[in-house]
């Protein structure tokens, strides 16, 4: 069992008593208490009775209302059917609150400077309702792979996903973004129950290194923010260097200020001192969860406001376009869209709510209003809607069946629970599905992919991302 390191020891007791410490210590030696957030777009009460025939049991948590402590169950949550199929994801209660606290509706056109592995970026999509402008931005490609595949297990028809460095993606976007979240790469101080190896490498020379990459992280997205524009900073450390040493130093150069939040979990007020500095006495209003208090991790949250204009960065010349959005009018992409409505009897004013790209081939479609920048900036933007094939017929994808499939009437297909696991498989379910061709899938009432009917049988097309995942069927 890895113990509590001396460097954080000494660096506790010297900043912040005693009495923390003692505290501190135990929190690390507790048993790390799991939560779920469950998805806005699902209906709690029957998605808690669903988890209860596993033997899963919740708490409800006060003012937060999609969020639950996990009671019993905690080593099936993650291979549900349901938490395949991203009805709700899996997120420590501390983590939730700087998305809550940033609060982006879906006419806000909002980044996430850090996004992976994607539990606060799932959470602002939901927040705007799946739709809008919501850029994510990851610089690791490896760490890039898990924020694409939960964007995809909910189906996040409102997020464009960038491959860049935080610091210099104000070369591309000046006055651009009404809300920004930075929950900043940092120490890790606040997470060391679950995370016992940072107490294997951390002091405080890493925290002060990390803290100069924090301030051009939150300097860029200032600079990012439109006037008037909202900004969350966040960290899930507890150092003063990564947190209000990091505020202290915009507020005093750049034209921000801090604006006071409610939490719906307990908090303290952010310190205004640092190493025998008196810094500015504004950072009262930033908050400090401290993890013995709720049960979870801790974190650090300010959220600001850009009362002024920044100079702009010089910018990146702009990539060669090659690729354009197409509306569902164009001919270019209406006429397999009427295919796929005849085929399935979706209304086609469903497909009035997307804007499509087609690269290659593979389609994807994103909210009609998303306005996040040039497509060629982006690695993915919105869902794969499907892929044209060699009789240029478009093959509809499993996330396209999720978000599209409860509108269709026709070619939908029911299967039981044996057959579930053979499609979860990616087998074959040897028994005859007419007419032949794509159909759309369900168990127990609810959309769950496609696949291919034919003479062998019915073909699974579920995507071979989701197959890696270990499943647990109901009882």
């Amino acid at each position: 069992m890895i113990e509590l390191s001396s460097n954080i020891k000494n660096y506790i007791l010297e900043n912040f008593g005693e009495d923390y410490l003692q505290k501190y210590q135990d929190y690390f030696n507790s048993n790390y208490k799991s939560y779920l957030r469950i998805s806005r777009s699902k209906n709690s009460d029957s998605l808690i009775s669903s988890l209860h025939e596993y033997g899963i049991e919740l708490s409800a948590i006060p003012n937060i209302p999609e969020a639950y402590k996990i009671n019993v169950g905690e080593n099936i949550v993650g291979k549900t059917l349901e938490f395949v199929l991203g009805q709700y994801y899996i997120q420590s209660l501390s983590s939730m609150i700087p998305a809550l606290v940033l609060n982006p509706a879906e006419n806000d056109v909002t980044l996430d400077m850090c996004a992976a592995p994607g539990s606060k970026t799932t959470q602002l999509s939901e927040l705007m309702n799946n739709r809008g402008t919501l850029v994510a931005n990851e610089i690791s490609l490896e760490r890039m792979k898990s924020l694409i595949f939960n964007l995809d297990k909910i189906n996040a028809m409102n997020t464009g996903v960038l491959k860049g460095k935080g610091e210099l993606l104000s070369k591309i976007y000046d006055n651009y973004f009404d809300k920004i979240l930075v929950d900043a790469p940092c120490s890790a101080l606040g997470i060391v129950q679950k995370k016992g190896e940072v107490s294997n490498w951390w002091d405080v020379k890493k925290a002060e290194a990390l803290s100069e990459q924090q301030i051009r992280l939150l300097v860029a997205a200032i600079k990012m923010a439109k006037v008037g524009g909202e900004i969350v900073y966040s960290t899930c450390t507890l150092s003063l260097e990564e947190n209000e040493y990091v505020v202290n130093k915009v507020l005093n150069k750049y034209p921000v200020e801090l604006l006071e939040f409610d939490l719906p979990i307990k908090s303290i007020d952010g310190f205004t001192k640092y190493a025998g500095e008196h810094l500015n006495d504004e950072l009262k209003k930033t908050r400090r969860i401290l993890p013995w208090d709720n049960h979870s991790e801790g974190f650090f949250v300010a959220k600001l406001v850009k009362t002024d204009d920044t100079e702009a960065n010089q910018k990146y010349s702009p990539k060669e376009k090659k690729h354009e959005f197409i509306r569902h009018t164009q001919p270019k992409i209406q006429i397999y869209l009427k295919e796929i409505s005849e085929r399935f009897a979706i209304p086609y004013q469903v497909f009035e709510n997307y804007k499509y790209i087609n690269k290659n081939g593979d389609v994807y479609f994103v909210d009609r209003n998303w306005n996040g920048g040039i497509i060629e900036n982006f690695m993915r933007i919105g869902s794969k809607l499907g892929s044209i094939d060699k009789r240029d017929k478009l093959q509809i994808h499993t996330a396209a069946a999720q978000l599209l499939g409860s509108s269709a009437q026709n070619n939908c297909v029911e299967i039981d629970k044996e057959e579930l696991e053979i499609y979860f498989g990616g087998g074959i379910i040897r028994k005859e599905f007419m007419p032949f061709g794509q159909k759309i899938v369900l168990y127990r009432n609810q959309v769950i992919g496609t696949a291919s009917a034919s003479s062998e049988g019915l073909k699974s097309q579920f995507p071979r991302a989701f197959r890696t995942q270990e499943i647990i069927f109901p009882k």
